[in-house]
């Protein structure tokens, strides 16, 4: 049974940079596609980032553009999130999740998730 374990998340000050990562075990880690989402408080939750298994194709909301970068580590089951220029926008429980069909996009659907960190920007 895939399993995804997020940490990294915490308080930072605006401009402030954090490192999210996630991971993965219970199947093979390189087959899958990876993503983040957020739900910040009274919202639903929105697509962050993702990234296809190979790493070959990246994907960002506008609204992180620039700020934020996701990566994998195939060896370590792992993919990451560095998200710097942080601002209280940004506040919010982070996902991590993956998905076991071919990645197209944002519009790729997920179909294992994990609990969440909390990300809190302070100003």
């Amino acid at each position: 049974q895939v399993q995804l374990v997020e940490s990294g998340g915490g308080l930072v000050q605006v401009g402030g940079s954090l490192r999210l990562s996630c991971v993965f075990s219970g199947s093979t880690f390189s087959t899958y596609a990876m993503g983040w989402f957020r739900r910040a408080p009274g919202k639903e939750r929105e697509f962050v980032s993702a990234i296809s298994w190979s790493g070959g194709r990246t994907d960002y909301a506008d609204s992180v553009k620039g700020r934020f970068t996701i990566s994998r580590d195939n060896a370590k089951n792992t993919v990451y999130l560095e998200m710097n220029m942080l601002k209280p926008a940004d506040t919010a429980v982070y996902y991590c999740a993956c998905s076991r069909f071919v990645y197209g996009g944002p519009t790729t659907s997920f179909n294992y998730w994990g609990q969440g960190t909390q990300v809190t920007v302070s100003s």
